[in-house]
């Protein structure tokens, strides 16, 4: 989204990183960057159309997940993206991540134990993480350099840097995979 005419668009002004969840290679000619809130129903309804314009793209594609929780609408959303980081502790956060965007909101915590027990984490190790202010701190700093990007809501995609403005409420498949192809063409140039 831009300011106004002639403005530039919002760009992403953490670069992706080391500390970041991302499947696909480092050096893919698209980098796809989503924040997002596990109690959103719009990125639960999006969650299918993302992975299937990410999947599509194989290694062509890098998806960053970045956590954006909306507390004072979605009163749950912070202790689901403690989960999944929990879980990313145990290398299952990408496990854990898909548990959490088909749970249909169902993220109290006793939901998000059996998540864990169905996932096979070492549930004294999960609590603990869960607990764990050094995540807390995490969330916190990954969702002002997402307001510092001009997200203000969720899902917020960025393709290659740039905020994309299609369609995220829900994604439209046929737009982002678009809007990708594009920023493929454009890499290739």
């Amino acid at each position: 989204m831009t300011d106004g005419p002639g403005e530039r668009p919002h760009l992403l002004k953490k670069p992706v990183g080391e500390d970041d969840w991302s499947r696909g290679p480092g050096n893919a000619p698209v980098t796809l960057v989503e924040y997002a809130d596990f109690q959103c129903g719009d990125c639960r309804r999006s969650h299918p159309a993302i992975r299937r314009v990410v999947e599509s793209f194989g290694d062509r594609m890098r998806f960053v997940f970045r956590h954006f929780p909306l507390v004072t609408a979605h009163p749950r959303a912070e202790e689901a993206a403690l989960a999944a980081e929990a879980a990313g502790e145990q290398e299952k956060f990408w496990e854990m991540q898909e548990r959490l965007m088909e749970a249909r909101g169902a993220l109290d915590p006793e939901h998000l134990r059996r998540y864990a027990q169905e996932l096979g984490l070492d549930m004294d190790a999960f609590e603990r993480d869960m607990i764990d202010a050094a995540k807390k701190r995490k969330l916190r700093e990954e969702k002002l350099l997402g307001v510092r990007s001009g997200v203000n809501g969720t899902p917020t995609l960025f393709i290659n840097g740039v905020r994309y403005e299609g369609a995220t409420q829900p994604v439209e498949e046929a737009e982002l995979r678009e809007a990708v192809d594009a920023a493929l063409a454009e890499s290739q140039r």
